[in-house]
């Protein structure tokens, strides 16, 4: 996409209201930036769920373990939410977008005028057909889903995870460390292949063998399988029957720009946004839903992961407020996961690799480093169990776009 779509837009001192759509890690990250850059007008912040901006990757995790309580997620204190001065609508979805009145429509009907509008909505769970409403059938995005989920895993319990990306792994991992019977459903060769390819997919299959969670790959589901009182299980493609306590639907997100029809938006697998994060004049992208044009890549990229909702959320601030049309968004896109004792760390980006080398492996360690290249270039590094200076010496060359040869000629190990 041409960088032409932040081209006269309303600039800082002429935006008297900004309103945010999504009360996420990235809408609320962007009133953040917009307060510590001086800006003084109205910031509407409007948010599908009653709750106040919390953060999602503990979800998975901490929160579902028990070692949290859903208050430890929340972003910021009360406190430090009213120091901000926004102007709240939570529990209230947005339901539509009127460009040339300039205003936000809501699902009770009605409507936020703005200056410049930020969109922020993210993305929610792809679901199996015919499954909503059947106890014992979860997804899990929300605070509420997890908590849901959180009630239902104990020792004994049988978790059937239909999925294995980053959602369906780390469940599986906080299922079976609460003692639960977990398989895990993966319709590829390997856990987590399309984000990482197939050598880490390996690795981390390896991680849930040990761990003593059944994974089962290259099958898909055909149905599942119920009772008058929820879920029994679920039936494979091949005819096999998996009992089940609980199902786990964890097959992928979509994301939430539906309200955006009619508005004249360009949507392709998100808000497509230029190298600015803008949208069209005035309207900018943030976080999950959005899928901008990285010039350090060349490539456009939607990324779900948290520290980029964070990083995005800041350049969208400065160039909302700052002189046309402002600075590109060039980050190296970092992500984390936590299975078990193991953490593997991330820069740069995966997906739609050429080739993944693997640097070092020590399986008995639980060690791993993998570069990844894309045409000519050093795109990615994945690592676990390897020392931050490591990979943060692998994220300089990813940053300086080094030419794979030479990245590999360097390969900075411990």
């Amino acid at each position: 996409m041409e960088a032409t779509a932040g081209a006269g837009h309303p600039r800082g001192g002429e935006v008297e209201r900004v309103v945010v759509v999504g009360a996420s890690a990235g809408g609320l990250g962007t009133a953040e930036a917009l307060r510590r850059s001086g800006y003084q007008g109205v910031i509407t912040l409007i948010g599908d769920e009653p709750h106040l901006p919390y953060d999602r990757p503990p979800l998975s995790k901490q929160l579902l373990k028990g070692a949290w309580q859903p208050d430890r997620l929340q972003l910021r204190s009360t406190a430090d939410i009213d120091a901000l001065h926004l102007d709240p609508l939570l529990g209230v979805a947005a339901a539509g977008l009127d460009r040339d009145g300039r205003e936000v429509v809501l699902a009770d009907g009605a409507r936020v005028p703005y200056d410049a509008l930020v969109v922020a909505t993210g993305v929610r769970p792809r679901r199996l057909p015919g499954c909503d409403g059947v106890s014992g059938v979860h997804v899990l995005r929300t605070l509420d889903d997890a908590l849901v989920l959180k009630d239902r895993l104990g020792p004994g319990r049988r978790l059937v995870i239909v999925g294995g990306g980053f959602v369906g792994a780390e469940v599986a991992a906080t299922a079976r460390g609460l003692g639960a019977e977990v398989t895990l459903l993966e319709a590829g060769p390997v856990p987590m292949g399309p984000a990482v390819g197939d050598e880490v997919g390996r690795f981390l299959a390896a991680v849930h063998h040990e761990q003593g969670a059944r994974v089962r790959t290259g099958t898909a589901v055909s149905e599942i399988r119920r009772s008058e009182t929820g879920v029994t299980g679920v039936r494979l493609a091949d005819g096999t029957d998996i009992a089940a306590d609980d199902v786990l639907v964890a097959i992928g997100s979509l994301p939430n720009t539906e309200w955006l029809a009619g508005s004249g938006l360009t949507v392709d697998d998100g808000l497509v946004c230029d190298e600015f994060c803008a949208a069209a004049p005035g309207v900018y992208g943030v976080g999950d839903v959005a899928r901008w044009h990285n010039p350090l890549f060349g490539t456009a990229m939607r990324i779900e992961h948290r520290t980029n909702a964070a990083e995005q959320a800041m350049a969208v601030a400065r160039n909302l407020l700052g002189p046309d049309p402002g600075r590109p968004f060039a980050p190296v896109p970092y992500f984390w996961s936590d299975q078990y004792a193991v953490k593997t760390q991330a820069y740069g980006y995966l997906r739609g690799h050429d080739e993944a080398v693997v640097v070092e492996h020590d399986a008995a360690g639980a060690r791993l480093l993998v570069a990844y290249r894309r045409d000519d270039r050093l795109t990615g590094v994945l690592s676990a169990g390897v020392p931050p200076k490591i990979l943060r010496a692998w994220r300089a060359l990813i940053a300086a776009r080094t030419p794979w040869a030479d990245a590999l000629d360097t390969t900075p190990v411990a």
